[in-house]
C-alpha cells in the first residue's frame, strides 16, 4: 500500500525557516553547496523527492564541496564526543578490541596521509572488520577512484541522516 502524503518529519522541514532548514541539512553534510540545493528545492512532496535531490547535488559537488563535506566527519573508531549521530553511525567499532582500534587508528592515519582526508565509509551496519577490510582495500585506489568512492558512501551516509529528518516525529 503506497501513500501519498507527505511524511509529517518532511512535512515540518519543509516549513521550517531556511536558517533552521539549513542548520538541520549542515548536520546531515558539511557541504555548503548540498544544503543550499537541497534548500532551493523545498517543498518536497515525498521522501523520494528529497532523497533524489540530494543525490543529484552529491553528483554534482566539485573536489572543494567534497573535502568540505567530508571535513565533517571524524575517522573511524573515534567518533566526535557529544555527537550521537557519529557514535550511532559507528556503533561497529564500539565493541572492537583494543587490537582492532589500534590497527584502525594506524590504517586511518595511513589513509589521510595517502588522500589528505579521513577515510570516510557508510559505517552504519557494518562491522570493525569490514570497516578495517575496506580500508586496506581502498588506499591502493587512485585519489580519483577515491573521490568518487567518497562520493558514493557520502550520498549513502546523508540518505540515512535525511530519512531521520523525514521519521522525525513531533
Amino acid at each position: 500500500m503506497t501513500s501519498t502524503s507527505t511524511p509529517s518529519g518532511l512535512t515540518r522541514f519543509n516549513v521550517l525557516e531556511e536558517h533552521a532548514a539549513y542548520a538541520a541539512l549542515q548536520e546531515a553534510c558539511a557541504s555548503t553547496a548540498w544544503a543550499r540545493r537541497l534548500l532551493d528545492a523545498r517543498p518536497y512532496v515525498t521522501a523520494e523527492d528529497l532523497y533524489s535531490t540530494s543525490d543529484a547535488a552529491m553528483a554534482e559537488l566539485t573536489a572543494v564541496d567534497l573535502a568540505e563535506a567530508m571535513a565533517g566527519h571524524p575517522p573511524i573508531g573515534r567518533p566526535k564526543p557529544g555527537d550521537p549521530t557519529s557514535a550511532r553511525e559507528q556503533r561497529g567499532m564500539a565493541g572492537a578490541s583494543e587490537d582492532l582500534k589500534s590497527e584502525m587508528l594506524d590504517l586511518n592515519l595511513a589513509y589521510q596521509e595517502r588522500f589528505g582526508h579521513v577515510f570516510l565509509i557508510c559505517a552504519t551496519g557494518r562491522t570493525g572488520e569490514q570497516m578495517r577490510d575496506a580500508v586496506k582495500e581502498r588506499i591502493g585506489n587512485s585519489p580519483e577512484q577515491e573521490r568518487e568512492i567518497v562520493r558514493t558512501e557520502l550520498g549513502k551516509i546523508n540518505r540515512i541522516r535525511l530519512a531521520r529528518i523525514v521519521e522525525e516525529e513531533a
